[in-house]
């Protein structure tokens, strides 16, 4: 495979942002962990473990997709070691149940509701990935659709979950709570379904090198909106949550 110049720095630069983004939205989430109340902070955590975990295996990302390619008479041919895009389904292994655990912790259920939600989509989860991963790795399009309506179901199932249950959590919250609901609701959806989208970028007649820029560019933004910006808007709910129930970060201090 051959890309052009320009198609070999979009994909390098967009790594090279999500890396910085997220480890930097890391940061500011351990560092602002403190600022609601405890019953929230293991949500800001995991989601600082969330982009950290992220950040780390976009710079692998990074490294394997510099070293697969090499420069010669303008445009960039393959050197021989080969692009590694199994470290995506790595992070995705990991991430995904905590995403879930993240948004199951903001929502406060109780501990049988957590449980029970938590189980059936993190199972959920495991399906949709495992499902995924064989289309991934295979250039015959019948075997990727295949493959991509059986993940789907799980997929689907996730989605209608966690939406529903947004929903629910923001039926008894005040208006401004209930409008970082509606936001997080929406980042769910826009950000997870680029997911199945940059996978059939491929079999909807972008091949090539197209076909490899839209998949890595699509799984790209879709990262960084579903792990380092919906983790600023759990952060959000968490501490608006907070100040309704009256915690202030005030008393952090008084506690320490």
């Amino acid at each position: 495979m051959t890309l052009s110049a320009g198609e070999f720095s979009l994909v390098f630069n967009l790594f090279s942002l999500t890396i910085a983004s997220m480890f930097a939205t890391g940061i500011y989430l351990y560092g602002a962990r403190l600022n609601v109340a405890p019953k929230y902070r293991p949500a800001i955590l995991v989601s600082a473990v969330v982009v950290f975990i992220a950040g780390y295996h976009y710079w692998r990302i990074f490294g394997s997709w510099e070293a697969a390619f090499v420069l010669t008479d303008g445009v960039y041919t393959e050197s021989g070691e080969g692009f590694n895009d199994a470290y995506r389904y790595a992070d995705w292994i990991i991430t995904v149940p905590l995403l879930l655990i993240e948004l199951i912790a903001v929502l406060a259920l109780s501990k049988a509701q957590a449980k029970s939600m938590y189980i059936k989509l993190v199972l959920a989860s495991l399906a949709m990935i495992i499902l995924g991963y064989p289309g991934e790795i295979s250039s015959d399009a019948t075997t990727r659709w295949i493959w991509w309506v059986a993940a789907m179901i799980p997929f689907l199932y996730i989605i209608y979950v966690m939406v529903s249950e947004l929903a629910k959590a923001a039926e008894t919250q005040p208006a401004h709570i209930r409008s970082l609901m509606s936001a997080a609701r929406q980042i769910i959806i826009v950000s997870w379904w680029f997911y199945p989208l940059a996978y059939i970028a491929p079999m909807v007649g972008l091949s090539g090198s197209t076909g490899q820029v839209a998949l890595q560019v699509g799984y790209t933004i879709a990262d960084l909106v579903a792990k380092a910006v919906f983790g600023l808007v759990i952060y959000r709910i968490a501490s608006a949550k907070s100040e309704e129930e009256g915690f202030t970060h005030g008393q952090v201090a008084a506690a320490a």
